[in-house]
């Protein structure tokens, strides 16, 4: 959703997405937060573990084809790298050299399973090797590092029509959804701990507070303000029609 938010998909959309009325691109054929969008070349979530690495190789490849000095980017997490389809996508990349970046969100869980019962390596970025892929592990919680190893895998993609791997460790400090309980499986000082130790909104504000760039004021009036935004938001999709039940 950040990225999508970040591209220009706007709050507008991403409620009428999740309300799934008359206003929603996919006229409520798609499930909630799967969102999508041609225009800002956002390819529609998908709810089955994986399936979005092969296509981003595919597409890659056409692009390459195509002649387009474009690139794909990938997202999933540490739980699709143990799926089937995380090691056909890198090996078709690898071998067609297409330009697509694979990010990692190594964020220590696949819904309730920890890493440590996914595999016996110390990540997922020993694996980019294998494949004669370029590999960058980066600290997730650090956002500035983030953006400057994208920044470079992007350019790198770009000038040699090659795949990248990243890996960004980070930590899941939330549910993995609605229907999950994450106290079941790990304990709430764990989840404190990273929250008050590692988090990557409270490192990157300490940064902006010691640059003089942000205050105790600015955070305040910025989160009142996204809250009303979105409040906004939720209460113009909510009065907006459904699609008919019956349309094709």
């Amino acid at each position: 959703a950040g990225v999508l938010l970040y591209r220009g998909f706007t709050l507008d959309q991403f409620m009428n997405q999740c309300y799934a009325n008359n206003l929603d691109k996919g006229r409520g054929k798609q499930m909630p937060v799967h969102y999508g969008s041609k225009e800002l070349n956002f390819q529609t979530i998908s709810s089955p573990l994986c399936t979005q690495l092969p296509q981003a190789a595919g597409t890659a490849y056409a692009l390459k084809r195509q002649g387009k000095k474009s690139i794909v980017i990938c997202y999933f997490g540490d739980g699709a790298a143990s799926e089937g389809d995380f090691h056909a996508a890198l090996n078709i990349a690898s071998t067609t050299d297409s330009p697509v970046i694979y990010f990692c969100r190594n964020n220590g869980y696949a819904i309730s399973t920890p890493t440590r019962e996914q595999y016996r390596g110390d990540g997922i970025a020993s694996r980019g090797a294998g494949y004669g892929i370029a590999t960058i592990r980066v600290d997730g919680n650090d956002t500035l590092a983030v953006y400057n190893a994208v920044k470079e895998a992007k350019q790198y993609a770009i000038k040699n029509n090659k795949p990248v791997l990243i890996e960004a460790l980070t930590y899941r400090v939330g549910h993995h959804s609605t229907s999950d309980d994450s106290s079941a499986y790990r304990t709430k000082k764990e989840v404190s701990d990273w929250m008050n130790l590692d988090s990557p909104m409270v490192r990157f504000r300490k940064y902006l507070v010691g640059k003089g760039l942000w205050t105790e004021q600015d955070e305040i009036d910025c989160k009142k303000e996204a809250r009303s935004e979105v409040l906004k938001a939720f209460t113009k999709a909510e009065k907006v029609p459904n699609p008919d039940a019956f349309e094709v």
